[in-house]
């Protein structure tokens, strides 16, 4: 941790650290995509309780050496609130660790409503999500003017059900950016779905632990997405990204007018803050 991070953590830092549960968004894996308001708590906590199946040890570096660190990968939640409540109780900072953004699949509703029932202070500090470190990592923007405008986060019916609403053929309709959690069980159920709708020549980047040392990052065209995870052997920890943005074609396609430069910067655009160049 630097100067000023540590700094910070000392001086202007303190009001949050009052004895409560602070749920804290670890990101897809990278420590050092951690923000800086994580870092400040793991750095001053008493009480970790980590994901460890789904989160590097390397993060645990930022702790101090006499916290207790507790493990969970094994436990249910009936095993790790009790162990909150009275830690809390006890005057104890805790930080309950979570894989990527704690608003994404991350369980955290029943924890907040039990900690709540049981008066017991909570915070949630969000954090990189997987997605957003695979766009980083491929280099692309998931919303291209004139291209693609929507971003859709969903998943495919496993144990846990989704809405028929939102299932996934239904969602494919839009040919967004869409971003495929917690199915790499079902890939071959998915790329059936995915193509009443996509062409199948569109790209997808099949990310594997992203943000870990053995990450892996595939781009396939939609009817290979299965053959390709199957291949890999990819059971676990991956996230599909479809998105018409992957294309090869898209410089083409500016030039060919399909897609659009944003007006943002554009020298003929003028807003609150700059005027138009014309």
């Amino acid at each position: 941790m630097n100067n000023y991070t540590d700094n910070a953590s000392k001086k202007e830092y303190g009001h949050l650290l009052e004895s409560a549960v602070y749920i804290v968004g670890a990101g897809p894996g990278d420590p050092d995509l951690l923000t800086v308001k994580a870092q400040k708590l793991l750095k001053r906590a008493d009480v970790i309780l980590f994901a460890d199946s789904l989160i590097p040890e390397e993060i645990l570096e930022l702790c101090r050496e006499d916290a207790e660190i507790i493990q969970t990968a094994n436990k249910t939640l009936e095993e790790i609130l009790p162990i909150m409540i009275e830690r809390v109780r006890s005057h104890k900072k805790v930080v309950r660790l979570h894989s990527g953004d704690p608003s994404l699949y991350s369980a955290i509703h029943e924890q907040m409503q039990l900690l709540a029932s049981s008066d017991i202070p909570f915070e949630v500090i969000p954090g990189i999500s997987a997605f957003q470190a695979a766009a980083a990592k491929l280099k692309v923007e998931l919303t291209v003017p004139g291209l693609v405008q929507t971003i859709i986060l969903t998943r495919i019916s496993g144990r846990t059900q989704v809405p028929p609403t939102e299932e996934l053929a239904s969602l494919a309709q839009h040919q967004a950016s869409l971003c495929l959690y917690l199915s790499a069980r079902h890939v071959a159920s998915s790329q059936a779905k995915l193509l009443e709708h996509y062409p199948d020549d569109t790209l997808v980047a099949i990310c594997y632990r992203i943000g870990w040392q053995d990450e892996k990052i595939m781009v396939v065209p939609l009817d290979k997405m299965a053959d390709c995870t199957i291949e890999e052997n990819l059971i676990r920890t991956t996230l599909y990204v479809i998105s018409p943005a992957l294309s090869e074609s898209v410089g083409t396609r500016y030039s060919e007018g399909v897609a659009k430069r944003s007006h943002l910067y554009h020298p003929e655009h003028n807003h609150l803050f700059r005027s138009s160049l014309q």
